[in-house]
């Protein structure tokens, strides 16, 4: 081929790759980080907006208020897409497509049915161990959620819990972290059991009785994914699982 030839040729400048271990870790706590800031932002401009609050008003009246369900709802529902939006910026910097990246492909229904049949498996032996075994170990600390004023409060909130908030942590956790570190020293099994510890330590909002099931919950996540290679199956799983939490944790006012 002549040095012109080589000049015109087609071919792409970024060479396509997969984000290594540390890449992979940085970039997701930077996903996580650009959520967070992107929901106190949203939760901030509501409570003062709405209810009546300021940047003088008490911290914990603060608080309080940012987590009623409905702003809860509204929050996760538009700072979700701002972490989804750093993982497409990461991905295509890596000369990749997004949903080949995330393993965003469609599970089969016979798929669909064995995870959501494993997933009603342990939400039924957890909820034998709480009732019989815990002690009273199970969370109180999700009472505020329960506060969404009517039922557009309660349609909010499952949106943002049920639907947009599963995708954005599947679309991280078992899309871009399982890539990354699944294709490192890690291994699949080792990202499994990695991807679920920190699944779990990331929900801060319930105590160490319910992280544990959260944990187990992500072994199961990430099995499906390793198994099936679709997030999008983790993430109606995952969705699924939250409508069932939702529905148990009233009753809502």
């Amino acid at each position: 081929m002549s040095d012109l030839e080589k000049t015109n040729s087609p071919v792409s400048a970024r060479t396509a790759r997969t984000w290594d271990f540390m890449e992979t870790t940085l970039i997701s706590l930077l996903a996580y980080g650009a959520f967070t800031l992107a929901a106190l932002l949203v939760l901030f401009f509501l409570v003062t907006a709405y209810d009546g609050a300021s940047i003088f008003s008490p911290a914990a009246q603060l608080n309080a208020l940012a987590e009623q369900g409905r702003w809860q709802g509204i929050a996760l529902t538009l700072a979700s897409p701002v972490a989804i939006a750093v993982l497409w910026v990461a991905i295509r910097m890596a000369g990749r497509g997004f949903s080949e990246y995330l393993a965003l492909n469609w599970p089969s229904a016979g798929e669909l049915v064995r995870a959501l049949a494993i997933t009603s498996m342990i939400l039924m032996v957890q909820g034998f161990v709480t009732v019989n075994f815990s002690d009273g170990a199970g969370d109180a600390s999700l009472n505020p959620y329960l506060d969404v004023r009517g039922y557009g409060g309660l349609l909010v909130l499952l949106i943002g819990g049920s639907i947009v908030a599963p995708m954005m942590e599947e679309f991280i956790v078992r899309g871009f972290m399982f890539r990354g570190w699944s294709q490192s020293f890690v291994g699949p099994t080792g990202t499994i059991v990695l991807t679920s510890v920190v699944w779990a330590l990331n929900h801060t909002q319930y105590h160490w009785y319910d992280r544990f099931w959260i944990f187990v919950f992500g072994l199961a996540l990430g099995h499906f994914r390793w198994r099936t290679n679709s997030t999008w199956l983790t993430v109606m799983v995952h969705s699924a699982s939250n409508v069932c939490s939702f529905f148990f944790m009233g009753p809502y006012r």
